[in-house]
């Protein structure tokens, strides 16, 4: 296969995983593990968790929103502590891959975000909002579901990348570490890795490229 660009999901591919962060506030608060998670899987297309990051509901809003589904789950998490736990750490490694990548294809960027008032709402404090900013230059094409009011998985943001990338879904190698957004590109012809780990992700994309990484 003859691919010519390379698609990536930002938080848990080019940094670490917020989920990790989610589970030691779980701990920390005798929460049981995962309960964030499986929260924003209850109606995922329009719960507080879609709404934000869509912008069809504000901070504050969103703040409010989620507090009363968790709740209403079991265990009360005002959406502003959720949102102190987004931002993770950049990847050194992976973001060299991306380096390289760029010499021989076009790299975008395809993230699900939120507006949170600053920056690009994929970070948690100025380290790591200038840490973020200086990936996001490396970047062709960038699509945020905050500016673009749908996200991942609904099938029209990943049509949007090919459009914008004027290249078929079947030339493209897609990185996500949520499965449920890797479906509907793997339904549209896009080859796809699901991010477990930041080594096996590297391995997998230099077998799909056929390529070694330094």
């Amino acid at each position: 296969m003859s691919f010519s660009a390379i698609l990536w999901d930002f938080g848990g591919v080019l940094t670490s995983s917020p989920f990790d962060a989610f589970n030691r506030y779980e701990a920390e608060r005798g929460i049981t593990n995962d309960f964030i998670r499986s929260v924003n899987a209850v109606n995922h297309q329009d719960n507080a968790w879609a709404r934000f990051e869509s912008s069809r509901i504000d901070a504050d809003e969103f703040d409010r929103q989620f507090l009363a589904e968790t709740t209403a789950a079991g265990h009360p998490i005002p959406g502003r502590d959720v949102m102190g736990l987004l931002g993770g750490d950049v990847r050194p490694r992976m973001v060299e891959v991306l380096r390289r990548c760029k010499q021989d294809y076009q790299v975008a960027c395809l993230t699900n975000n939120a507006n949170a008032g600053s920056g690009s709402g994929m970070s948690a404090n100025a380290r790591q909002a200038s840490d973020v900013a200086a990936v996001m230059t490396l970047f062709d094409l960038v699509i945020e579901s905050s500016k673009e009011g749908i996200r991942k998985p609904d099938p029209a943001i990943y049509a949007m990348a090919c459009e914008r990338l004027n290249v078929d879904a079947a030339r493209i190698v897609y990185l996500d570490d949520l499965g449920i957004n890797l479906k509907p590109a793997r339904a549209m012809g896009m080859t796809t890795i699901k991010v477990l780990n930041e080594a096996q992700a590297i391995n997998d994309l230099a077998d799909v490229l056929a390529i070694e990484f330094a």
